[in-house]
């Protein structure tokens, strides 16, 4: 008895290890079919809706067209941003060449070389580079877009099914959790979607504006960059604010305006995701920021940048499912915030 309780976390771990390694390899099919189930999650109230007036298949065809519609739109925005970037760095490649070469002669010569060397990486080559990266992570998304609306047609014709094979399932008590835990679950996807959505078009608008006040060259494009990458906490504002600021380094010949753009940037993002974004979300979302900022990397590791996105969202599902059984409430707990659990 005492060597099988021995070996149940010894199990566990390597369950564990073996699901997500299974993950990484499998990541072209787990990763569209994670972000399927995510969106059925968003868009059953609305095929629910319109299966009450609409043939079942005709009501499908309208959610998914309007999936792709809105996947589409955003896919295209992002791609004229960023080749609207992509034209002018390469126009003016030979100004802001020099421009950086010059600010990074300048750092050398007051024995600022660690600055100096961030400069000389900071060059225009680099950015192309990196913006070219992105034209091509771009073209990759188009494919997973495509394999994603598959499964979420799939996924939505399965839903009533799902749940009432769930409950009638052998095991009442673990097919009422599951069942519980998935209509909670996608309450709070659908909430943290419209918070996130909320503060993304919050916070391009504020770095448009902003870009506009200081005279920043492309100031639409860094607006709808910034509303795109807001939906990644963390990684995605902190890139959004880097873009600009590495540009208006070769614009204006100056790391003082440079600094100033770069911090008045940050200062933006962190009004907005850590003090407006906290209030309106409320309890219901409350994370530890540790085990988010974990999630957003250990997920970007596994998927990419799907795996950014998808970060919290699977870790608000491990919380609401571990947070309805007995015993596993203390991993609720831990991966919580500060609020509790209403049947705490």
């Amino acid at each position: 008895m005492m060597a099988d309780q021995n070996r149940s976390p010894l199990l566990a771990i390597c369950t564990a290890i073996l699901v997500v390694t299974a993950m990484y390899l499998a990541a072209s099919i787990v990763a569209p079919m994670a972000f399927a189930l995510f969106a059925v999650a968003l868009v059953w109230p609305l095929q629910k809706a319109l299966q009450r007036r609409l043939p079942t298949l005709l009501a499908l065809a309208i959610v998914i067209v309007l999936c792709a519609t809105i996947i589409g739109s955003l896919g295209s925005a992002v791609a004229w941003c960023v080749t609207r970037v992509v034209e002018y760095l390469v126009a003016d490649a030979a100004r802001f060449h020099v421009l950086y070469q010059q600010k990074a002669d300048w750092l050398a010569q007051h024995d600022i070389y660690l600055a100096s060397l961030a400069v000389e990486h900071f060059d225009v080559g680099w950015l192309i580079q990196l913006f070219q990266g992105l034209t091509l992570r771009l073209q990759g998304f188009l494919r997973f877009a495509f394999v994603t609306l598959i499964f979420l047609m799939l996924g939505l014709l399965e839903v009533g099914m799902t749940r009432d094979k769930l409950a009638v399932m052998a095991n009442r008590t673990a097919g009422r959790v599951i069942i519980e835990a998935a209509t909670e679950s996608a309450a709070k996807f659908r909430r943290y979607m419209l918070v996130r959505a909320l503060m993304s078009v919050l916070t391009g608008l504020t770095v448009w504006g902003f870009a506009m006040m200081m005279n920043l060259e492309l100031a639409v494009e860094w607006g709808g960059i910034a509303f795109v990458l807001n939906f990644i906490p963390f990684i995605g504002p902190l890139v959004a604010t880097l873009l600009p600021t590495c540009l208006a380094v070769a614009q204006f010949a100056s790391i003082q305006t440079a600094l100033l753009i770069f911090a008045c940037l940050n200062i933006m993002q962190f009004i907005i995701g850590s003090y407006i974004e906290p209030r309106i979300a409320g309890a219901t979302l409350s994370l530890s920021p540790f085990l988010v900022l974990f999630a957003v990397f250990f997920g970007s590791f596994l998927w990419g940048i799907a795996g950014a996105f998808m970060g919290v969202p699977i870790l608000i599902a491990i919380v609401t499912l571990c947070a309805k059984s007995p015993s596993t409430a203390w991993v609720a707990d831990l991966l919580g915030g500060e609020a509790e659990r209403p049947d705490a």
